[in-house]
């Protein structure tokens, strides 16, 4: 922890590290979602004629799904397609997820209530910021987490212009917590959350909830990998005491 901590402010020229904010991810990170979420993807965009695997949506995780909508049809049918009609079919996608998840639930990843108990007796304050516009998760959250997390400390799809990779879902995150990038840490699983959170230049540490490559995270400026949330929860006060 201490030479992460170390590297980190070098490569961003802070002079200290305070951490008083923590931002999660939600999905593979708060849920065990991403299996719903690759399977949806996979069968929607098969109905439009486009390839999907599922292993792709956890390469795409945390951008707005309008946006991974346009980006595929960019590359695969080599033109760009209008708002309504990427809305159109990020919609058929939110339906296929609702309907998984009735038959198979997301789950609270394990180890992620003790960890944000943890974070709660420290005094910082916990956000969350995703890239989902899922409703079904969404709405779930503050019954599940009940006096853990709180709308006001919410970011999600409807609250930015530009998703992950863009900074801005993590910048309006710390704005909303009233912290600086030196007093923040993000909680991520995916490439490219874990890209948004270094170019709004916080401390991340990602949380290798799938099947990614350990490497890929590094890659995109994760600062600690931890093969699952347990693991990191069981460290906590450790990593603390090293601040």
């Amino acid at each position: 922890m201490k030479k992460a901590i170390k590297q980190y402010l070098e490569e961003h020229g802070f002079g200290h590290f305070s951490p008083k904010a923590v931002l999660f991810d939600m999905d593979g990170v708060i849920y065990d979602s991403m299996p719903n979420h690759a399977k949806s993807w996979n069968e929607a965009m098969e109905n439009y004629g486009l390839v999907m695997p599922r292993s792709k949506a956890y390469e795409y995780e945390g951008m707005r799904g309008v946006e991974t909508v346009k980006l595929l049809t960019k590359q695969q049918w080599g033109r760009d397609i209008s708002d309504d009609e990427a809305k159109e079919m990020y919609t058929h996608k939110s339906q296929l997820f609702a309907e998984h998840c009735q038959k198979t639930p997301a789950t609270i990843m394990p180890g992620i209530k003790t960890l944000m108990q943890q974070i709660k007796a420290q005094g910082k304050k916990i956000c969350v910021v995703t890239g989902s516009g899922q409703h079904t998760l969404l709405d779930k959250l503050q019954n599940d987490f009940d006096g853990l997390l709180s709308q006001e400390l919410m970011v999600t799809a409807f609250d930015v212009k530009h998703g992950k990779p863009n900074p801005e879902p993590y910048i309006i995150g710390m704005q909303k917590c009233g912290v600086k990038p030196w007093e923040t840490i993000v909680v991520e699983n995916a490439p490219l959350g874990v890209r948004a959170a270094h170019a709004a230049r916080c401390f991340t540490i990602a949380v290798n909830t799938g099947p990614l490559p350990d490497d890929m995270l590094l890659r995109e400026g994760a600062n600690l990998v931890y093969p699952k949330m347990e693991k990191l929860s069981d460290d906590w006060k450790e990593l603390m005491s090293e601040v």
